[in-house]
Order: structure tokens, then C-alpha cells, then sequence
């Protein structure tokens, strides 16, 4: 009796471990992604024309704090679009699964950049963001990603990694 509990207690772990490899890193993929999709979504009014707001956004409210002190974003016209274009292009690339753990780094770029803007956001937004990029960039893209079947097809970087944190 005992034995048959212990193998239909393997098989149920088997099958929800196979079913967290296909879920889990979508839905990571997918939650890093939305907040900064979102984001971009605002910062726009047809590309290439970013929206007045944005500017304003970067030239008079965004501060760097830094050791208790507060400085102007550098280059703020350049950095709200590049900021606008990361906020669409690395979200995507997120979702579908395409240069991912490339992706998930820029984001966690960007957090940490959102991180000195807004210091105190990070209970709330900036830890869990960053806890997603840096999961994502463990884990990678997963099965169902265009970096599987592209690496699957021979076309790309083999997607295993050496597992350093047992060693």
C-alpha cells in the first residue's frame, strides 16, 4: 500500500514539475514584461513622435537620487526615447521569447535606473521586478520561446548553462 502511495506521489510530482517547466517561465517572461510594456505604451504619440508628457516627464520631474542628492536626468530628450523604445522593444522580445535573458537584463538595467528615480518604490514595484529579471536570466526563455526553437532548429546559442550555483 505504501509503495503504490510512494510511486502515484512520484508520478503527481513528475507531471507538476513538466507542467511548471512549460508554465513558469512564460508567465515570469509575461510579468517582467507588462508593467514596462505598459509604460511605453504612454510614453508615444506615433511613432517616432514621443508624447509632450514624456519630456516634461524627464526634463522637469525625473531626479537621479544618489546619496541624498538630486540631479537631472543627463541627455533628457535622448534618454526619454531610448527609455520609450526599451520600454516596447525589451517587453516584446520578453513575450515571444527572443534574446531573452539579453532582455530581462536591460530591464533589470532599467529598474535599477527607476530605482534611483523613484527610491522609494522599490517595496512596492522595483524588488519584484528585479526578482523577475534575474529569475528569467537563470532559468532563460524556456520551451516555449523563439529562443527554443531557434536553438532547437541549430540556428542559435545552445540554451543550457552550466549550473555554477551547485559547484
Amino acid at each position: 500500500m505504501f509503495d503504490q502511495f510512494a510511486g502515484l506521489l512520484r508520478c503527481a510530482t513528475y507531471w507538476v514539475g513538466t507542467v511548471g517547466l512549460y508554465v513558469a517561465q512564460p508567465v515570469a517572461r509575461i510579468a517582467l514584461a507588462l508593467p514596462f510594456l505598459r509604460s511605453g505604451m504612454t510614453r508615444w504619440n506615433g511613432f517616432p513622435h514621443l508624447a509632450d508628457a514624456t519630456y516634461y516627464l524627464f526634463e522637469e520631474l525625473f531626479k537621479l537620487h544618489i546619496f541624498g542628492n538630486e540631479y537631472a536626468i543627463p541627455m533628457p530628450d535622448v534618454v526619454a526615447f531610448l527609455t520609450a523604445c526599451a520600454e516596447i522593444c525589451l517587453p516584446i522580445l520578453l513575450i515571444v521569447g527572443l534574446a531573452t535573458r539579453f532582455s530581462a537584463l536591460g530591464l533589470l538595467a532599467m529598474t535599477g535606473v527607476i530605482q534611483l528615480v523613484v527610491p522609494d518604490g522599490w517595496i512596492n514595484f522595483h524588488l519584484y521586478w528585479a526578482a523577475l529579471a534575474l529569475a528569467v536570466m537563470a532559468i532563460g526563455p524556456g520551451p516555449l520561446s523563439l529562443d527554443h526553437l531557434i536553438s532547437k532548429l541549430g540556428l542559435g546559442l545552445p540554451l543550457k548553462t552550466k549550473n555554477r550555483a551547485s559547484t
